[in-house]
């Protein structure tokens, strides 16, 4: 690549929901996602191994040139989003801001339900962001872990997910909310039957799409000719990583490289 690309990472297949959405809106950038598929889910994990994988991410995004790194992952997000801008020499955009900005600007009641991951929803990190913006704002929020997985097989019609959407959501749709933020990039590809179960009149907040709009106002050095480029890294399972993407992104993925753990993954 002689551009510098865009740089985009998440814990597995779920950040190609940002990475659709960004390119839609940069067809001149180059892009290069990394997806953490050996060591996904992030969720569950501890805060201190959250922020060390996602360094390593993110370093790894700067050693192919990144001139801006897109944290395509709630988790790392909510945990790691400070200490990625400290540390690094590029802007580093993370989900949550995004997300919380839409939702609020999306609810009419105020009354605004969060699902993600443990992490996610264990750091509070939403509902202080939504807070911050309006304190008039009430928020529910609700941890589904199996959500991830069941996105990370591409089972997004299953009777399987069906059934645990159901279980989640229904004592958060309780709480009369009208908006639904879907705080974890693996869920926008579980979106249609979220919504079935939802109901039409719950509006669902997609992050991959607000943060989009927030990269369109601080993306530097922006191309405006040519055509922009696709690289694609996992840590693990290319196979089915190649499989479940190209059916996200509607189209096959040429260059896909598996990056071994331990080798070129820490910037000097």
């Amino acid at each position: 690549m002689n551009k510098k690309p865009i740089g985009i990472f998440d814990s597995g297949v779920g950040g190609l929901t940002v990475f659709k959405e960004i390119r839609k809106r940069f067809p001149y950038e180059d892009l290069i996602y990394f997806g953490d598929t050996a060591r996904v889910p992030y969720g569950p994990k501890s805060r201190n191994t959250v922020i060390e994988y996602s360094v390593q991410n993110a370093r790894f995004l700067i050693q192919q040139g990144a001139k801006i790194i897109v944290i395509a992952c709630n988790t790392s997000s909510a945990t790691a989003l400070t200490e990625l801008q400290s540390i690094l020499p590029v802007p580093v955009l993370g989900v949550i801001e995004p997300g919380a900005m839409s939702a609020v600007k999306t609810s009419i009641s105020k009354r605004i339900g969060v699902i993600g991951t443990e992490g996610t929803i264990r750091s509070q990190a939403y509902s202080s962001a939504i807070s911050n913006l309006d304190k008039n704002c009430s928020v529910f929020s609700k941890a589904c872990p199996l959500l991830v997985q069941l996105a990370e097989e591409g089972w997004e019609d299953h009777e399987v997910t069906k059934l645990t959407i159901k279980e989640y959501l229904t004592p958060l749709l309780k709480n009369s909310i009208d908006t639904l933020v879907l705080g974890c990039t693996h869920y926008p590809i579980l979106k249609t039957s979220i919504q079935q179960f939802a109901g039409n009149e719950i509006t669902l907040v997609d992050s991959a799409q607000a943060v989009t709009d927030k990269l369109d106002d601080v993306l530097p050095n922006r191309e405006t000719m040519g055509t922009g480029e696709d690289r694609f890294y996992v840590s693990d399972n290319e196979d089915k990583f190649n499989k479940i993407a190209s059916k996200i992104l509607n189209m096959e993925i040429d260059k896909l490289i598996k990056v071994k753990l331990g080798e070129g993954w820490f910037l000097n």
